[in-house]
């Protein structure tokens, strides 16, 4: 058993690959001509997207993000936390924390998108 990938449900799922394109540098490895499904290029755990209609219409009924009260996070690692989290800012993403270092040897900033996901940008652990 391996774990395959992750499916974020959002509105639009090519303004949501389009982002984390600009904001992460990832690659679309797959857009469905409907629009309503997609993936990213982003190494042995694909990241991917959902219409939220498309799952309706499959009978689900979808939650939303809530940038207020997340329930999850996605972490990108990076050795450059604070020039990854100033491109995610440029490319739209909101600040919810800044850069910080972390007792356990990190370092780590979050953001989220505009679907309301939060997302960690971090370093890779270094031993203390």
């Amino acid at each position: 058993m391996k774990f395959k990938y992750t499916i974020l449900y959002v509105e639009a799922v090519p303004e949501s690959l389009s982002f984390f394109e600009k904001a992460f540098g990832f690659k679309t490895k797959f857009l469905h001509e409907s629009g309503d499904y997609g993936e990213l290029d982003t190494g042995d755990t694909t990241l991917s997207f959902s219409s939220r209609a498309l799952m309706t219409d499959l009978g689900k009924t979808p939650g939303q993000a809530d940038a207020k009260a997340p329930v999850f996070e996605i972490a990108f690692e990076t050795d450059d936390v604070a020039q990854a989290l100033q491109k995610a800012l440029d490319a739209g993403a909101s600040l919810v924390q800044p850069v910080q270092q972390e007792v356990w040897g990190q370092t780590t900033a979050y953001v989220h998108d505009a679907n309301g996901f939060l997302i960690e940008i971090c370093s890779p652990i270094t031993p203390q």
